[in-house]
C-alpha cells in the first residue's frame, strides 16, 4: 500500500513538473517577446501643454536623439491626449530599449549625455524644479512589448 502511495505521489510530481515546464517555456507562450518600453505618465497643468512640450523639445528630445545615435535606446515617442479626468495624465513619454539587459549600467552611459545636453547637475535640478510649475509626473512603468502568435 505504501509503495502505491509513493508511486502515485512521484507520478503526480513528475506530471506537474512537466506541465509547469510546458506552460512557462517560451515556445508555448501565446506571444513573442519584443523590446522594452519605459513609460512616464505626465499631467500638465491646465493650459500649459504647449509650454511643457516646448521645454522638453530641447532637453528630452536632445537627450533621446543622442542616446539613439549611441545605440543606448532604439526609439522614443511623445504622446499627447486628453485626460480621462482631472487626476489622469495627458502626456506619455515612451522610451524603447532593445531588451531588459539594456538597463544594466544605464546610468553610466546616460549621465554624460545628460550633462552634455542639459548642463551640470545643478542646472538639471533647477530645470526639474522649474518644470514643477507646469507638470506633475504621475508615475513610471516599464513594460515589454509582445507580439501575439
Amino acid at each position: 500500500m505504501k509503495f502505491r502511495v509513493v508511486t502515485l505521489i512521484t507520478a503526480f510530481c513528475v506530471i506537474a513538473g512537466y506541465a509547469g515546464a510546458q506552460s512557462s517555456g517560451s515556445s508555448s507562450a501565446p506571444y513573442t517577446e519584443g523590446p522594452v518600453w519605459d513609460i512616464t505618465m505626465v499631467k500638465t497643468k491646465p493650459g500649459l501643454d504647449d509650454e511643457y512640450l516646448k521645454s522638453i523639445a530641447q532637453t528630452f528630445k536632445g537627450v533621446m536623439e543622442e542616446q539613439k545615435k549611441q545605440g543606448i535606446v532604439m526609439d522614443y515617442k511623445v504622446l499627447l491626449g486628453d485626460a480621462a479626468d482631472r487626476n489622469d495624465f495627458n502626456v506619455l513619454l515612451m522610451v524603447e530599449f532593445k531588451n531588459m539587459a539594456a538597463f544594466d549600467g544605464l546610468r553610466e552611459k546616460t549621465d554624460p549625455i545628460m550633462s552634455k545636453v542639459m548642463g551640470s547637475e545643478d542646472a538639471q535640478r533647477q530645470m526639474a524644479v522649474k518644470r514643477l510649475d507646469v507638470r506633475e509626473i504621475l508615475g513610471n512603468k516599464t513594460m515589454r512589448e509582445v507580439t501575439l502568435k
